[in-house]
């Protein structure tokens, strides 16, 4: 708790702003279903980690901020902005938060998945959403705050700030590297089969929705696709490192996690 206390205190000006900012309509979005016991923060590794006193790290549901530097990466846009920011609302918080756990409480690394409050019942991600500072996913099952979580990403949206200045669309001939992107394409083919749905996005890239979710995303989409731009969410992976046998097959590939990561352009 000291090291967000003199985060605190930081400056004046800092003070201000975060007080300042918990005016934003952001605070009234995504509140807390349940109110539980508050824990201590001990470090924010980035825009949406945190590790707490009784040893778990924390990842934030909802949010996917831009990378801090590290294995050979270097760090992306606003990415100490969005760790910053989270430091501060957790210091303004007096370095306590609250945690509400998703369906799926744990991810494939063993870190807890939560929505983050303030012990005022704040919600955090939508904060940085609205300011900005981080994309907002879904992710099947952990969907119960997926329409809020929108919403305050779209106030960013609409005012252009932070990321939202200068979006970082990419086109899929112009992917290099795997990793969190926003894909703008227009989609050549639809397939479905044992596998999901797979829409080609130009001759590099596929879209893929998991079998569990190929109903929904039927639903809620249609057939009428072939044709239309689209912009899409996601993890891209490199197929060709994958496996050798990928020469007829589109090298990246994007997993939607749930149909809403794929949005029809005008």
């Amino acid at each position: 708790m000291a090291l967000f206390s003199k985060l605190k205190k930081a400056s004046l000006a800092g003070a201000f702003f975060v007080s300042a900012i918990y005016l934003s309509p952001a605070l009234a979005l995504c509140p807390a279903a349940v109110v539980g016991k508050p824990v201590d923060v001990t470090r924010v590794v980035d825009g949406d980690t945190l590790r707490l006193a009784d040893g778990r790290s924390v990842r934030l549901i909802g949010i996917n901020t831009p990378e801090m530097p590290g294995k050979g990466r270097s760090v992306e846009p606003y990415a100490e902005q969005a760790r910053r920011r989270l430091s501060a609302l957790v210091a303004a918080s007096d370095g306590r938060i609250v945690l509400q756990l998703g369906i799926e409480s744990k991810d494939r690394y063993g870190r807890t998945l939560a929505h983050v409050y303030d012990t005022q019942g704040r919600s955090l991600e939508a904060q940085l959403l609205a300011e900005g500072l981080g994309y907002w996913v879904a992710v099947a099952p952990n969907l119960e705050q997926r329409q809020c979580l929108q919403t305050a990403e779209q106030t960013a949206r609409v005012a252009k700030l932070g990321i939202w200045r200068n979006p970082p669309f990419i086109t899929p001939d112009t992917l290099k590297a795997g990793g969190f992107a926003l894909v703008r394409g227009t989609v050549k083919r639809v397939q479905r089969n044992r596998g999901g749905i797979w829409l080609e996005i130009g001759g590099s890239l596929v879209l893929r929705v998991p079998v569990d979710q190929a109903d929904a995303f039927s639903k809620a989409q249609g057939q009428g696709l072939v044709g239309r731009a689209v912009e899409a969410r996601g993890w891209v992976v490199d197929r060709a490192r994958r496996s050798a046998s990928t020469n007829k097959q589109a090298r990246w590939m994007l997993t939607l996690g749930h149909e809403s990561m794929l949005q029809v352009l005008p």
